[in-house]
């Protein structure tokens, strides 16, 4: 299967390794990459797993979950990498009454302990 997050490759050799523990991602990027994917495939545990732990209990694993489960995710665009630790994107997904959306974002993520995290997103038009 191709990987979720876009990248062109098989999502076995892409962002499965980090959803399973296999590895963490390297860059700020590649989590957020993985991140969506994990909203695609879907994963809620990883995805409280990979959020910053202070703020952890701003977040539900369940609401993750269930976010997921009930878009579908369709296409990961990168706008900007704006330096190491904050990322622009789009994510393309239909809701599950059929209609379209863009969730256009700019997130911030912080290296803790060699791994990265998830911190905070602020949405864009």
């Amino acid at each position: 299967m191709d990987c979720p997050c876009c990248s062109g490759k098989s999502y076995e050799e892409c962002c499965k390794p980090y959803h399973t523990g296999e590895k963490h991602a390297p860059t700020a990027e590649a989590l957020m990459r993985s991140r969506f994917s994990a909203f695609a495939v879907p994963n809620g545990d990883y995805l409280m797993e990979t959020t910053s732990p202070v703020k952890r209990q701003f977040h539900n694993k369940k609401d993750l979950q269930e976010w997921g489960e009930i878009n579908t995710w369709t296409k990961l665009e990168i706008i900007d990498k704006l330096s190491v630790s904050k990322v622009e994107f789009k994510a393309y997904y239909t809701d599950e009454e059929g209609h379209q959306h863009i969730h256009h974002e700019l997130s911030k993520f912080k290296m803790i302990q060699n791994r990265w995290f998830y911190v905070s997103g602020e949405f864009l038009e």
